[in-house]
């Protein structure tokens, strides 16, 4: 007789979690502004809501977490809300990494770092690290990133390979190219989130979410909880995932 699915959390067989979720966490300057607060506060907001959300996956054993907190485009917000956002990612790293590395997170930043001042390069590279070593989830942060820019550098990648005679030509293929993009080691996003009620990727893992499940909620950031991760978990559950494959092909090869 065969075993039962392990049940996870809300309600829902293990084997149909996704390994990896990324997130589009967006909404907090919204959320503030329906309070009446400054912008900066709902980013302060956000920052539980990604503690609750690490602490999330981390009970439902989702292997990778991945999380856009700034992207190339960003940096065309007001020169005030920029140095905020800076000031608020050294403040939270410095608090945030202990808590991390004790809970078995290791910790990743993808993204074009030269932009950022040196003490924050400095952090992150000390929290990478610290928790390299921790096999109990992977938290991926996304900070100058840009799909586009991904794609780019992997190219760039190759082409001075090329030139270098390490590459022919004939042998970059998508496999090959894939190699070079950022996160290429971990499993690419099952399940992709989009907080705020816009319904747009917006430059984010263009390559990596080739495949992915999409979900949108109206649902501000600082506003996502363990519920709405359950809904979100849900409806990925609900989904048949062919992969270029009939609905009938999937069926059979469950069976």
């Amino acid at each position: 007789m065969s075993q039962e699915p392990v049940q996870a959390g809300a309600g829902i067989a293990e084997q149909r979690l996704p390994r990896h979720v990324a997130i589009i966490m967006d909404g907090n300057g919204r959320w503030a502004k329906r309070r009446m607060l400054p912008r900066y506060m709902g980013h302060r907001e956000g920052v539980k809501a990604v503690r609750r959300a690490v602490e999330y996956c981390r009970k439902r054993n989702i292997e990778v977490l991945t999380l856009f907190a700034f992207s190339s485009e960003n940096w065309r917000r007001p020169e005030s809300e920029v140095g905020l956002l800076m000031e608020l990612f050294v403040r939270t790293l410095r608090k945030e990494v202990a808590r991390l590395h004790k809970n078995g997170v290791c910790m990743r930043f993808i993204g074009d770092r030269s932009a950022f001042d040196p003490k924050l390069q400095s952090l992150m590279d000390s929290a990478e690290a610290q928790t390299a070593g921790n096999t109990g989830m992977t938290l991926a942060i996304a900070v100058n990133y840009g799909g586009r820019w991904d794609i780019a550098d992997a190219a760039r990648r190759l082409a001075m390979q090329v030139a270098r005679g390490e590459l022919e030509p004939q042998d970059i293929d998508s496999e090959r190219l894939g190699q070079e993009l950022s996160i290429t080691d971990l499993p690419e996003p099952d399940l992709f989130i989009r907080t705020g009620g816009e319904q747009r990727i917006s430059n984010f893992l263009l390559w990596q979410l080739a495949y992915t499940e999409l979900y949108f909620t109206d649902l501000l950031w600082p506003d996502f909880n363990a519920d709405a991760f359950d809904e979100a978990l849900r409806s990925f559950a609900g989904r048949q995932r062919r992969f270029g494959q009939t609905g009938d092909q999937v069926e059979a090869g469950r069976a």
